[in-house]
């Protein structure tokens, strides 16, 4: 399934630091695979890696506001929780699934088990 964690409305110019989501990222995954080459709006930028559910994706669109993640809903909390931090308070952020069928604001200082239970009351 594909999450999103999505900057609400008008960003100002700001977009994510991709190397510091990029470290952020490996330091929860030792091996990460990534791919700059501009492949779509939607893939400028790919991390790979193993999880402990399987394999797993993460990119981000070409804007920088948003984080796609094909992964298992846990690791997705925690990439949330991960852009979030980077992510200025003053913006919202909202996470949700593909089809918008989950969909959740996510304020700053929200915490992986805060998100779990807003994503499962949501869900």
């Amino acid at each position: 399934m594909t999450f999103l964690a999505v900057v609400e409305g008008d960003a100002g110019g700001w977009h994510v630091d991709r190397d510091a989501l990029t470290e952020v990222i490996r330091a929860r995954w030792a091996e990460v695979e990534t791919d700059s080459s501009h492949r779509s709006e939607v893939r400028s930028l790919i991390w790979k890696f193993d999880t402990e559910n399987g394999p797993g994706e993460a990119y981000l669109h070409e804007d920088g506001t948003c984080l796609y993640m094909d992964v298992w809903e846990e690791d997705a909390i925690w990439l949330a929780i991960a852009f979030r931090r980077l992510t200025p308070e003053r913006l919202g952020l909202v996470f949700c699934d593909e089809g918008y069928n989950l969909a959740v604001r996510l304020p700053a200082g929200t915490t992986e088990a805060e998100l779990m239970a807003l994503a499962s009351a949501a869900g």
